[in-house]
Formats: structure tokens, C-alpha cells, sequence
């Protein structure tokens, strides 16, 4: 699925947040979004995931504007979003609320085939809730809460996975997991994802390409090695860096100082 931003100003009411955006996201590619906090990333990704309508400019989904086309649930099929903040419901259990990612494709009936029962499982699987399926919402730890809510995404079969933040509230060791299941569903399933991650680090390590964004406008995007270099950084963080390539290849920041004023 390819995704064309062109000429885009977003924000909420009359304040626009982002501005003139101009992307271009490949089909089958792992992209982060990164930039310092109130930069707009955030809402640039709920524009795409059309929880927010553009003031100005287009999104396009292989060539069809979002906001003009899929009104029929179509979208919702094609496309998931895992927000930052969510409200759900404390009662529902784990698996209920998994499968409430089958909506999109249950609206003209009343109860699940197997192939919604099938999606329910591996999204389960997948992230490892098998234990904690029929736990209420409301007595998991924060970590656990992602997970069910990356797994009710991952029951619609979205061929475009928007995360807004999907390592939040995670542990070290569960942030590794949870990316390195976004690479295996982007490896396995040709899934298209975005993200927005504030760990530079692990946006290299996991990401084919990046989108550095100040002040709502993106800066640069490219490979993690082109756009993770010490001058975009003083430039977008205010913080020198030495950059390093690991043995294996991937690029690792080392932030050493801030250039803010005293």
C-alpha cells in the first residue's frame, strides 16, 4: 500500500500544528517519524489514520483520497491505528477486546465466521496474550494493556499499520519484542508501518527509513545512516552526538551534551 501526503496542514481547529507536508511512504517499508516533543508527529500520524481531518492538502492511499473514499468501512480494513491514548473499557477481557478488531468486517452480520475467529487467535498469539485472554482490561499492567491493544490492531489484517508510540509504558526487554514483531509482520506479511518513536536508537535499528520533523515540517527523511547525523540533530534536538556504526552495520547516537543556552 503506498501513502502520498501532498501539500498537508493539520492541527486541531483553527491551530495548525503541522504544515506543507510532502511525504511519500513505500509499500512493504518500516518508516519512523521522530522529532522533539510538541513537533507535531503525533498528529501528523492521526491525519494519515484520518482521526483528525486535514485543514489543507491531501492524504492518498494507492491513489484515493482517504477522506473522500472508503466510507463504507473499506478503510478500516486496509488501515490501523494504535493511538497513544486510548480509552478502553476496564471490563471487557483481553479477548473481547482483540476481537473487536473483526468490526470492519462484521457490520452486515451478526456473529463471527471462522476466518474472524482465526484472526482473533494469531493476533493473540502473536503478541503473546494466550495467558492473559480473559483478564479484564482493567487489571493489566500498563505493558500488557499495549500489547492487548497492538493485538485487537493486528485482528483487523491491516495492510498499513499506523503506531503512535508502541513501545510506551514497556520495559527494555519488551520494547525489543514489541519491534521486533512490528519487523516480523512487516517481513512476513508485507505489512507497511509507521511509527513514532522518541528512542533514536531503536528507530535505526528498526526502521528502513526515517522522517525527522521540527516545528511541524519534516526536515529530512532517508536511511537511518543519511538522516541520523550530528548536525541534524543539534539542529533538531539541540544536542551534540557522536554517531557510530556497530559492528553489524546499524548506526548508534550517543548524545553528549545539550547546545541550549544556559
Amino acid at each position: 500500500m503506498k501513502l502520498e501526503c501532498h501539500n498537508l496542514d493539520c492541527g486541531y481547529g483553527k491551530k495548525i500544528v503541522v504544515s506543507g507536508v510532502e511525504l511519500t511512504i513505500q509499500p512493504g517499508s518500516i518508516n519512523t517519524i521522530l522529532g522533539a516533543n510538541g513537533c507535531g508527529k503525533s498528529t501528523l500520524l492521526k491525519t494519515i489514520g484520518r482521526l483528525l481531518k486535514p485543514s489543507a492538502g491531501t492524504v492518498l492511499l494507492d491513489g484515493e483520497n482517504i477522506n473522500v473514499m472508503f466510507r463504507n468501512g473499506t478503510l478500516a480494513r486496509r488501515l490501523a491505528i494504535l493511538t497513544q491514548k486510548h480509552e478502553t473499557p476496564n471490563e471487557l477481557t483481553v479477548e473481547e477486546l482483540v476481537s473487536l478488531g473483526r468490526y470492519p468486517y462484521c457490520r452486515n452480520r451478526l456473529s463471527f465466521t471462522l476466518r474472524d475467529r482465526e484472526a482473533v487467535e494469531r493476533a493473540i498469539a502473536m503478541t503473546s496474550l494466550e495467558e492473559l485472554r480473559h483478564r479484564e482490561i482493567g487489571t493489566l499492567s500498563g505493558g500488557e494493556c499495549q500489547r492487548a491493544r497492538l493485538a485487537m490492531s493486528l485482528a483487523q489484517e491491516p495492510e498499513l499499520l499506523l503506531l503512535d508510540e508502541p513501545t510506551t509504558f514497556l520495559d527494555v526487554c519488551c520494547q525489543f519484542e514489541m519491534l521486533e514483531l512490528v519487523k516480523q509482520l512487516n517481513r512476513e506479511r508485507k505489512m507497511t508501518v509507521i511509527m513514532v518513536l522518541h528512542d533514536l536508537n531503536l528507530a535505526a535499528a528498526y526502521s528502513g527509513n526515517l522522517i525527522m520533523m521540527k516545528s511541524g515540517r519534516i526536515v529530512c527523511s532517508g536511511k537511518p545512516e543519511e538522516v541520523l547525523t550530528s548536525q541534524v540533530l543539534r539542529d533538531v534536538f539541540s544536542i551534540e552526538s557522536e554517531i557510530l556504526r556497530l559492528p553489524d552495520g546499524r548506526i548508534f547516537c550517543a548524545a553528549t551534551g545539550s547546545t541550549r543556552q544556559k
